[in-house]
């Protein structure tokens, strides 16, 4: 592997941001001119970690970041600036805690199977005006506002820069459009392994944030951020392929084209779904998006319990063809690596323990749902997900009892807040009761 000096040289970069993403998924960084970038490499760059997101105090030592070469981006937008993934350690130990160790972890274990997950993204975000408060366009008001051509192209500078971007790195991107809310977006680009598309989903959403906000506008990924608008999803496409390149998940013989890997696979997914909300679902808002009453537009577009079909969009888990399974669970604000981890550790289950997913549903689940007790609901509130996390055993060994501990704490310190606030609802209906 070349090393990071000889990388910034060869690109001719002047500096580069060292990056670690903690466990809210904040990405955390030092800039680090391109002459000191061999002893960072080395060493590492030294963060407090009681200051970002971990599950640490301020009497710990320095968390250190080791810088990732195979992962160096140029920022588009600043091209003499280099990105870069790390890891982190402390007291010169990896930390059980660190999000992309955790997925490389994760990695291994399907390696040791004889797989590679390959995965993709679709990570919607809304375009807001400069303080958050209503979308940018004010025109962009229709009922039915998805695939919106002049909404789109009013935001072409915007949309062009980013399609520009993503081609100069190398990533595919092949399409974007207006999402089903009212100044909602969602730009695609090519599957690749777990760990390129969680390092990519990480650097997309600096980079949609830092664009939108050159032009005087604010991006978010914030999962319900208007009750009566379709919320932000982050649909997660997944397929297992062999050592010789091959997709494992396909069988033109089997059920919906599916291999029986591939239904356990699947059988994994459905298991640990309520745990899984913990991760793909990770905050207090996200199940403002779950199970939500109906939009403006006539539908929410997300789950509202854990069952699975074939080319339909109204249940859990959609199997549009014969390469792939769709996981709708996820929303805009899932964890880039620990998305990628989880989901991994859950279908890995399933392929070990050759679970059964059960029958599939090709019902409409919103105008015709499931009668109660065909299929398991999914947590109302991020605390029903926590404790499902919790007693979910299997989940969290696969992903260590370390990690589990750290991430369970500091979410349950944030449910714990959220219970103390009284809303404004609460105020408005409440006060001359």
């Amino acid at each position: 592997m070349t090393d990071l000096a000889s990388l910034a040289r060869e690109q001719d970069l002047r500096f580069l941001l060292v990056s670690f993403t903690d466990l809210f998924g904040m990405q955390r960084a030092k800039l680090v001119p391109a002459s000191a970038i061999a002893a960072m490499a080395a060493d590492g760059a030294g963060f407090a970690g009681f200051a970002a997101w971990l599950d640490l105090s301020p009497a710990d030592g320095d968390v250190m970041a080791i810088p990732d070469p195979s992962s160096l981006m140029r920022l588009p937008w600043q091209p003499e600036v280099g990105w870069v993934a790390a890891e982190l350690t402390l007291n010169g130990e990896p930390m059980e805690q660190c999000p992309r160790r955790l997925l490389r972890r994760q990695q291994q274990r399907a390696a040791e199977l004889g797989y590679q997950l390959r995965s993709g993204v679709e990570a919607e975000f809304f375009l807001l005006l400069g303080d958050g408060s209503a979308i940018a366009d004010p025109a962009d008001t229709q009922e039915k506002p998805c695939y919106d051509q002049l909404a789109l192209m009013r935001r072409y500078p915007l949309i062009a820069d980013l399609l520009t971007g993503m081609e100069q790195l190398g990533w595919g991107p092949y399409q974007a459009d207006h999402e089903d809310a009212n100044g909602q977006f969602e730009l695609n680009w090519t599957y690749a392994d777990a760990l390129s598309t969680a390092d990519r989903h990480g650097f997309f959403k600096v980079m949609v944030k830092t664009l939108a906000e050159a032009q005087g506008m604010r991006a978010s990924f914030m999962p319900k951020p208007f009750g009566a608008l379709t919320g932000n999803g982050c649909h997660t496409h997944l397929s297992l392929w062999d050592h010789e390149g091959r997709n494992a998940f396909h069988d033109p013989s089997g059920p919906l084209g599916l291999s029986p890997l591939a239904y356990h696979f699947l059988g994994g997914l459905i298991a640990h779904a309520p745990a899984l909300c913990c991760l793909t679902n990770p905050t207090v808002n996200s199940y403002r998006r779950l199970a939500a009453p109906p939009t403006t537009s006539g539908a929410t577009w997300s789950p509202a319990g854990v069952s699975y079909t074939g080319n339909n969009r109204t249940h859990m888990v959609r199997i549009p063809d014969g390469q792939r399974l769709e996981l709708r669970l996820p929303d805009g604000s899932a964890h880039p690596y620990l998305l990628q981890a989880a989901v991994l550790a859950a279908g890995l289950d399933g392929v070990q323990r050759q679970l059964d997913p059960g029958p599939r549903h090709d019902n409409d689940n919103y105008a015709n749902p499931l009668a109660a007790g065909t299929c398991t609901p999914l947590p109302a509130s991020l605390g029903e997900a926590l404790d499902a996390f919790a007693a979910d055993g299997v989940l969290r060994s696969a992903l260590g009892e370390p990690f589990c501990q750290s991430y369970e704490r500091l979410r349950r310190r944030q449910w714990t807040a959220h219970r103390s606030e009284v809303t404004g609802w609460e105020s408005r209906t409440g006060l001359d009761g």
